[in-house]
């Protein structure tokens, strides 16, 4: 049986468009969300723009400041202190107030006047990545999330397929016909933008898959199997800390578990090395904004068994400027530094793919080019919605048809296992959509027509 290249293209074709109806609204959701985190330092300065510029005379110690805070909140508990970013700035306490019920980031001018405060969980950032990474859902939203990117990796690759020029010059491949009406104008809005930006996105696809609840819970078990780890991890699962890493319950923003783990008030300031010495030490170590001093006693800052630590860490969206130092609480020698270079491999990897997908890998380099990422993404969605529309019969889905003979594909076939493997919502989702067509359309062919899927298809699509 010869190849048939006609039926072949016409089948990766109708893989394209029920993988693209899928992903759109997706598109459109991760494209707007994701540009807006690219700017999250920008944004939670203005956010805390009431809280700069501040008079420096007279300014008190940074025990002085925490006194204030825990004044201002009767009952809450001291968890850490971020240093200002600028001289004027307010320092951030962060605080669990009485009774339990949450963590809040209280504001102290230099003088150590309480300015405000803001609950982590409202911050404009907060909202938006749980948006971007859980659509608010939480675990179940995460999972939904990563099932639209591993079908958004199909779309790319079959969108390439489909744009490979096959003799063609650059009109319609590299740039897109003007003047060839609108139907061509549609198509190649859609193939070119498609070329240009489908390596970035394939980046920002695969980079976010370590936060991704299953795809993440995965990677996180083959890392420890095969002894890939080399201290906590030090991104979010799902929105939540991953489970065995309680010593870095901070950087994954898991205020209830913070809030199980804190000891009593008295346990968290106290002497003999204090506050304002360790303050001192992270303000000669110049690290990287948000510097955080973390006091002995709170969760997860033991050192060795038996040892209560003080920890300085620079928790910089940039990863690589990442630097964790502790100190001997009674003491204060320096216990340990750990840079992110002191990382296994597989988590510098990730580090640097994680930055990257932030927006903070390059500073505006980076930012600007993930922008221009999400524009060519929901120019890509709108364009191939518009297309659709164009061509949709109005009691029909408005599939691509299927080709008259059946296409062999075992070439894909490779590909499609390995993909299976490396995305598992992805091979859930293939095995459920040929079981659909194999025992439920048969039984209900309006349905079938109307998706245009023939009922006698051995697979979907076909």
């Amino acid at each position: 049986m010869t190849f048939d290249r006609a039926a072949f293209y016409r089948t990766i074709w109708r893989w394209h468009f029920y993988a693209g109806l899928f992903v759109i609204p997706f598109v459109l959701l991760l494209a707007v969300t994701g540009s807006f985190y690219l700017f999250k330092p920008q944004v939670e300065r203005w956010e805390e723009r009431a809280f700069h510029d501040l008079p420096v005379e007279n300014s008190v110690s940074p025990q002085n400041r925490v006194e204030a805070a825990l004044a201002a909140f009767p009952g809450a508990r001291f968890d850490s202190y971020r240093l200002p970013e600028r001289p004027g700035d307010a320092t951030m306490i962060h605080v669990a107030l009485a009774g339990g019920r949450s963590m809040t980031d209280v504001f102290v001018s230099p003088r150590g006047k309480v300015l405000g405060s803001i609950a982590p969980e409202n911050r404009l950032m907060e909202i938006d990545k749980d948006i971007h990474g859980e659509m608010l859902l939480g675990k179940r939203g995460s999972w939904l999330v990563e099932l639209a990117a591993s079908w958004a990796i199909v779309l790319v690759l079959t969108g390439l397929y489909l744009w490979w020029p096959r003799g063609r010059k650059f009109a319609g491949v590299v740039w897109p016909r003007l003047r060839s009406g609108k139907r061509i104008f549609w198509r190649d809005l859609h193939a070119v933008t498609g070329f240009w930006i489908s390596g970035l996105v394939l980046v920002l696809l695969g980079t976010g898959l370590p936060w991704a609840g299953l795809w993440g819970g995965a990677f996180k078990a083959a890392r420890t199997e095969l002894g890939w780890v080399n201290g906590p991890q030090d991104w979010t699962l799902a929105g939540e800390a991953p489970a065995g890493d309680a010593g870095d319950l901070h950087a994954g923003h898991d205020h209830a578990a913070m809030m199980r783990a804190l000891p009593a008030a008295s346990a968290l300031i106290g002497p003999p090395i204090g506050l304002d010495a360790m303050v001192a030490k992270a303000e000669a170590e110049n690290l990287a904004f948000p510097v955080i001093v973390i006091p002995p006693g709170a969760p997860g800052r033991l050192g060795k068994p038996g040892r209560m630590v003080w920890s300085i860490r620079s928790d910089a969206q940039n990863r690589p400027l990442r630097t964790t130092i502790t100190y001997d609480m009674a003491t204060g020698r320096e216990l340990s530094r750990k840079g992110f270079a002191d990382g296994h491999l597989a988590d510098r990897v990730v580090g640097y793919g994680i930055a990257w997908h932030e927006g903070q890998l390059f500073g505006w380099i980076n930012q600007f080019v993930g922008v221009l990422t999400a524009i060519g993404l929901i120019t890509m969605a709108v364009s191939g919605f518009v297309m659709w529309r164009r061509r949709k019969p109005e009691d029909v889905l408005g599939a691509p048809p299927p080709a008259s003979v059946p296409a062999r594909i075992g070439g894909v076939v490779p590909i499609l296992l390995v993909l299976a493997a490396l995305l598992p919502l992805l091979a859930g989702s293939l095995v459920v959509l040929w079981l659909f067509d194999r025992l439920v359309l048969p039984h209900i062919p309006r349905i079938a027509d109307w998706l245009g899927v023939p009922t006698k298809a051995a697979a979907l699509p076909s």
